[in-house]
Parts: structure tokens; sequence; C-alpha cells
């Protein structure tokens, strides 16, 4: 069928094309392959940070919200609205880099302190100890929250690329390079069936000139017989370096 394999004349230099885009192709397809094995393994450790953060997550905030509640209780005041109002800026911020991964961006989000606590003296006077806790486990949460987005993040991309790869590595083993070898085949054919019939006709050809040869011998012999033909002299012999025109010979 035609779309089982590309629509070439064979040749010899259709062959050694066909060659190097199978060689190519398998080239191609070990890379993907490896680079699918890496991305797959990158994306199996991921997905076991994302279990064990998201784990740790419930601890930590459960301890957050406790450890605010033991704040309040000391300190026996609500003080959540006093420090929403002060707040000009956030000192915890995030940045961004990336991780190559196999050829692959992946997003990598990190918190940094800007600046220093405003509220550093808040609590002094009854609840100390319990507000440094309070902002020791909020700060923790915040952190794991982070780190959980770019998990998330890179988790999301590398799904994306891992089955782009995967179909593309399918698409070469099964597609491609199936349709490459059925060409290069096709190729050899046509060109072993082309040396078999160019074998064949300089074979009749040499067939036809024995033919005539000998025809041409027969003539002579039944001439000398009869009388009819003198032998040759010697400068008379046919010399193979003149020109002269053969017959054309038609089977």
């Amino acid at each position: 069928m035609s779309g089982d394999k590309i629509n070439i004349f064979p040749s010899r230099g259709a062959q050694t094309q066909i060659k190097a885009r199978l060689a190519g192709a398998v080239k191609g397809h070990s890379l993907l392959k490896k680079k699918a094995e890496a991305l797959q393994m990158r994306f199996r450790m991921i997905l076991a940070k994302i279990v064990e953060t998201k784990t740790l997550m419930g601890e930590v905030m459960k301890d957050a919200a406790f450890s605010l509640a033991e704040a309040k209780f000391a300190s026996g005041a609500d003080f959540n609205q006093s420090v929403l109002q002060n707040v000009t800026k956030a000192r915890l911020k995030i940045r961004s880099r990336m991780d190559n991964v196999a050829g692959t961006n992946l997003p990598v989000f990190e918190s940094f302190e800007d600046g220093v606590d405003t509220y550093e003296l808040t609590g002094l006077s009854r609840g100390g100890q319990q507000m440094g806790k309070l902002k020791a486990n909020f700060k923790r949460a915040i952190e794991l929250l982070i780190e959980l987005a770019g998990l998330q993040a890179s988790f999301i991309t590398l799904d994306i690329v891992v089955k782009t790869t995967n179909r593309r590595v399918n698409a070469i083993e099964h597609v491609i390079i199936p349709k490459y070898e059925r060409t290069l085949a096709y190729i050899i054919s046509e060109l072993d069936e082309l040396e078999r019939e160019e074998f064949y006709r300089l074979k009749k050809i040499q067939e036809k000139k024995k033919q005539a040869r000998d025809k041409a011998d027969k003539i002579k012999e039944k001439l000398k017989a009869e009388g009819l033909l003198k032998e040759l002299a010697l400068d008379e012999t046919p010399n193979l370096i003149d020109e002269h025109q053969d017959e054309d010979l038609l089977f």
C-alpha cells in the first residue's frame, strides 16, 4: 500500500537517503526514550514529595490553628484586626527560578524574608511565648504552601511533557521507523529486480551475438566448401580499434 511506505523513485541515491533517515530516526527514538525515562523518574519523585508535603501540611496547619487559640487565650484579647490594619507590605515574599530536567524547565518557588519583624515586641506584656510560637508555626505553614505550589506546578508541567514525549516515542517506534524500513526494503527489492533484468538483457545480447557469429561462420564454411570464398589476407583481418557500425540487436 502507498501509505505503508514513502513514495520515492528506487535508486542508489534514494537508498542512501532513506538509510540516513532511518539511522536518524533510530537515534532520535533512543534519545527521546532516555528523556522520557528521566522525566518519569522526576515525575515519580515529585509525586512522592507532594504526598509527603500535603501530609505534613495538615499537621503544620493544625499546630498553627492551635497556637493561634493559645495566643488569644494568653493575651486575653483578639489582636487579629490590629495586626491586619497595621500591615503595609509582606515580609515573607516569593521568588521563582527554573530547574532544567532533560531539556524541560520546571518552575521552583522559594520563600525569603524582606525587612524586619514589625511585631517583634507584640505580646511583650502578656503571652509573649505563645505569640512567638504562633509566628513560627504560621511561617512554617506559609513556607510549606509555597513549596507545595512549586511542586504542583512542576507536576502539571511534567505531566504534559511526559505525555507529549511518550506520544513522540510511540510515533517514531510504531509509525516512522517501520515506514522507513518498508521503504528501504522496497528500494532494495526494486534495485535487485533491475539488476536481474540488466543481467538477463546482457545475457540475451551475448546469446544473440553468438548466434549471429555462428550463423556467419556456417555461411563462410559453406562458401569455402563450394570454393566461392577466398581466404582473407593478413592485411584484410578486421581491426578492433577501427571504427565500424555494429548491427543493432533487438529481441
